[in-house]
C-alpha cells in the first residue's frame, strides 16, 4: 500500500506546566555554570575549535587543550541563540514549529538489537530495520519525528549515513540524525540538501537536524565538535546532549550533574555561535545512575527527581529543551517493570514543557527493539496527552439544558448530546479491543499484531526515484572517501 494514508501528528499539548517554586534556583544553576566555565573549563579536542575560541578572548591552554570562558563571553553569545525556530519536514503538515507551545515525541535511540518482525528471533539490526522502523514512525500519530531506533549495524564506518538514507526514505517527518565526523557531516548535508532542494532551501527548510553528544565530564572529542560546525555552517540545527552519571562522569548529587551537564552544552553553544550567529541549537540533559552495589547503569532509581530541571535550564538559557524521557530497563514487553517506569516518566515530561521528547520503542536499557514495545510505549504516551489536556468549559460542555430535562434520577443514554458526545469523551485504549467471548483481550497480543500489520501494509509517501538515486551517489561516494 504505497502512500498509506498517515494520521496527522499529535503532540503534547498540555495545559499544565511545572515550575520551580524557587525563582532563584534556576539563576543558581546558571551561576555553577559559569563557574565551571571560567575556573575548570572545558577541553576541545579539535584544532579548529580551539582556534575559533582563542580569535573570540577565550582562554585557552595549548597543552591540555582545555578552554576557560570568561562570564560575559558566554553571556553574550548565548544571547544569539535563538529561542525558537522551526524543524521542518518533508511533508509541511509535519513541520515542528517550536514556538509552538506543544511538545513532539519520537521513539528512544539508538538500539543495536531487534525482534525481528517476522521470525521473532532477537538478533543485531540492520539497515533494512532502520527502514521497517521508520515506516512505523511515519505511521503512529504519537511520533512527530524521525531518531534512528535502532542501528544500520551492518554498515560499519558509514552506518549514520545509511540510517539517515532510511529515514528519509521512510518517512515524511522531521530526522534527527545522529551523525559524526566533519566528512560525515558534509555528507550528511549534501542529503539534506538533495532532498530539501538546494542549499538555500535546507536552510529556510531545515528536513534534518543532529544529535551530538559531549563526553562527561567536561569533554567535546573532535567527531563531534566539528560535525556540530559543518552543521552550524549548513543551517541544520543541532542539539547537544549530555549524560551526566552521578558518581561516575558527574558529582553524585543532582544539582553537581546538573551543573556540569550544563557546562557542556553551553560551552559547545558558545562555539557555535561565535563560528555562525543564529545557528539553531537546542539542549538536552539525560541525566543518569548507577548501581552503587555493582556499578551498573541505571536509567530509573526510586529517586528520579531533576530530569525535568533539564528542560528549565535549556529555556533559562535562551535555547528549546529536548528532554530526556521514558524507555526502561526492563527486558519483555508488558512486564510491570516496564509500564511503570514510561508510565511514571510520561506523566512528569507531559508537564514540563520542553519541545522535543525522544521516548520509547527500547527495552533493557535503550539497547533493544520490540515491536510491541513501541505499540504499547505509544499507548502510554497517548494517555499522557490526554491527561494534560485543556477541558472546555463552554455552554455545550456544561450541558446545563439536558441536566434540567433528564432532573434527578434519569439516565442521558437516550439523550441527543449523550449520542453526540459520548464517543469523544470515551477515547479507547489499547487494553479495550474486545475479545471474541467477552471481556477484552490481551494489551500485549493486539500490540503485536498491530506492529505486524503496519510492518506488512503500512507504507509512506515515497521519496522520487531520482532523489533516491541520488542519494545512492551520496552514499557511494562517501564509503570511498572513508575507505569502506
Amino acid at each position: 500500500m504505497a502512500g498509506s494514508q498517515r494520521p496527522p501528528i499529535q503532540p503534547i499539548r498540555s495545559a499544565v506546566r511545572l515550575r520551580l517554586p524557587d525563582d532563584g534556583s534556576i539563576d543558581r544553576l546558571k551561576q555553577a555554570t559559569l563557574q565551571i566555565l571560567e575556573r575548570v573549563g572545558v577541553r576541545f579536542d579539535s584544532p579548529r575549535a580551539l582556534s575559533l575560541l582563542r580569535e573570540h578572548g577565550a582562554r585557552v591552554d595549548t597543552e591540555s587543550s582545555v578552554v576557560r570562558f570568561p562570564p560575559q563571553l558566554v553571556l553574550e553569545a548565548m544571547a544569539l541563540a535563538p529561542r525558537h525556530f522551526v524543524l521542518a519536514a518533508r511533508d509541511p503538515s509535519c513541520d515542528l514549529d517550536l514556538a509552538s507551545g506543544a511538545t513532539f515525541c519520537t521513539t528512544d535511540g539508538c538500539g543495536t538489537r531487534i525482534v525481528d518482525f517476522e521470525t521473532r528471533d532477537l538478533r543485531s539490526s540492520t539497515k533494512s530495520d532502520v527502514a521497517a522502523v521508520a515506516r512505523l514512525v511515519d505511521a503512529l500519530p504519537g511520533l512527530a519525528f524521525w531518531w534512528p531506533t535502532v542501528a544500520a549495524g551492518d554498515h560499519g564506518a558509514v552506518a549514520q549515513l545509511h540510517e539517515l538514507d532510511a529515514g528519509f526514505c521512510n518517512t515524511v517527518k522531521h530526522l534527527q540524525a545522529m551523525v559524526q565526523g566533519e566528512r560525515q557531516a558534509r555528507c550528511a548535508v549534501e542529503m539534506a540538501r538533495t532532498v530539501a532542494g538546494g542549499a538555500e532551501a535546507l536552510r529556510l527548510r531545515p528536513l534534518m537536524s543532529d544529535l551530538i553528544g559531549t563526553v562527561s565530564p567536561l569533554v567535546h572529542d573532535r567527531d563531534g565538535i566539528e560535525a556540530a560546525l559543518v552543521f552550524a555552517e549548513a543551517g541544520v540545527p543541532v542539539c547537544f546532549v549530555s549524560m551526566p552519571t552521578l558518581g561516575t562522569t558527574a558529582p553524585a548529587t543532582k544539582a553537581g550533574a546538573l551543573a556540569v551537564g550544563s557546562a557542556e552544552l553551553v560551552s559547545a553553544t558558545v562555539l557555535l555561535q561565535l563560528a555562525r550567529p543564529g545557528a539553531p541549537v537546542l539542549h538536552s540533559i539525560m541525566q543518569s545512575w548507577i548501581d552503587p552495589r555493582n556499578g551498573a547503569f541505571l536509567s530509573f532509581p526510586l529517586d528520579g527527581r531533576a530530569r525535568w530541571l533539564g528542560t528549565e535550564l535549556a529555556h533559562a538559557w535562551g535555547v528549546p529543551s529536548e528532554a530526556a524521557c521514558c524507555g526502561t530497563d526492563a527486558t519483555v514487553p508488558g512486564a510491570w517493570q516496564a509500564g511503570v517506569e514510561e508510565a511514571s516518566d510520561f506523566a512528569i515530561a507531559a508537564m514540563e514543557g520542553s519541545e522535543l521528547l525522544p521516548s520509547i520503542g527500547l527495552m533493557s536499557t535503550y539497547t533493544v527493539f520490540w515491536p510491541e514495545h513501541l505499540l504499547l510505549g505509544h499507548d502510554i504516551y497517548q494517555r499522557a496527552c490526554h491527561a494534560v489536556m485543556q477541558i472546555d468549559l463552554d455552554d455545550d460542555e456544561f450541558a446545563l439544558d439536558v441536566v434540567q430535562k433528564v432532573g434527578p434520577g434519569g439516565h442521558y443514554l437516550a439523550q441527543g448530546h449523550t449520542r453526540a458526545h459520548l464517543r469523544a469523551s470515551t477515547a479507547l485504549a489499547i487494553t479495550h479491543v474486545p475479545a471474541s467471548g467477552g471481556g477484552y483481550r490481551d494489551p500485549i497480543e493486539v500490540a503485536r499484531e498491530e506492529a505486524e500489520r503496519l510492518y506488512q501494509e503500512y507504507r509512506p509517501q515515497p521519496l522520487a526515484e531520482s532523489l533516491r538515486t541520488e542519494l545512492a551517489r551520496v552514499l557511494a561516494a562517501a564509503e570511498a572517501d572513508l575507505h569502506v
